[in-house]
């Protein structure tokens, strides 16, 4: 009986490995969206599409490989919007963004291709616009996928959407965010921690009913 739950245990640690694994296999090249609080970045709730910033917002994009949301790399730079639309002047009926643009590093860039230099950009649209839109008017040419999953920003770049990129060429993180996978995922060492305790309750279970 100890013999048999000894052997289900392991295999629960085994797929548990194999799950982690196969969970940080890849990262994704892709332009994350992201907003500016104050003095700093956030990642957007929603697209770019949808997104209808204020008069005075700061939004950003970023190039780059990251695995999700919480894996992003942020925007690099503290532009505010005084600084992005100092030359800029209010007009009635129309509303002013700041748009930070960073095509990111040269490890994430897709192979033969060379990122451009980071820009900033005070987009002057209809109050009632979107975040694409505002893009659209200081960035073109705007790529979108059949999803309308935003794919290049200025031409850049040439091709390619969204593609995984394997772990072992995944690049360091670079910008305001570091990223470690030098270690075990905390769902891994916390499924770990769980099989053991149960293996624990199974050796306790069977020594109490042999001195029983």
């Amino acid at each position: 009986m100890i013999r048999r739950r000894a052997a289900s245990l392991l295999l629960a640690v085994l797929v548990l490995t194999g799950t982690a694994g196969q969970a940080q296999a890849a990262g994704y090249r892709y332009w994350s969206f992201w907003e500016r609080n104050g003095d700093r970045w956030t990642y957007a709730n929603q697209g770019p599409s949808i997104t209808r910033p204020s008069d005075g917002d700061v939004q950003g994009f970023r190039f780059a490989v990251s695995e999700d949301s919480g894996d992003a790399t942020q925007p690099r730079g503290t532009a505010t919007f005084t600084t992005i639309c100092a030359k800029t002047p209010a007009q009635d009926g129309r509303k002013r963004v700041g748009l930070v643009i960073d095509f990111g590093t040269t490890p994430d860039a897709p192979s033969g291709e060379t990122p451009p230099a980071r820009r900033t950009a005070c987009a002057v649209v209809a109050d009632d616009a979107t975040t694409a839109e505002a893009l659209a008017t200081v960035a073109k040419p705007l790529r979108y996928d059949t999803n309308a999953l935003l794919c290049a920003i200025a031409g850049y770049p040439r091709t390619g959407c969204g593609e995984p990129v394997a772990a072992g060429k995944k690049p360091t993180a670079t910008g305001t965010k570091d990223t470690n996978d030098s270690g075990p995922s905390v769902g891994l060492l916390a499924g770990a921690a769980a099989v053991a305790a149960l293996g624990a309750a199974a050796v306790w279970q069977a020594r109490r009913r042999r001195n029983a």
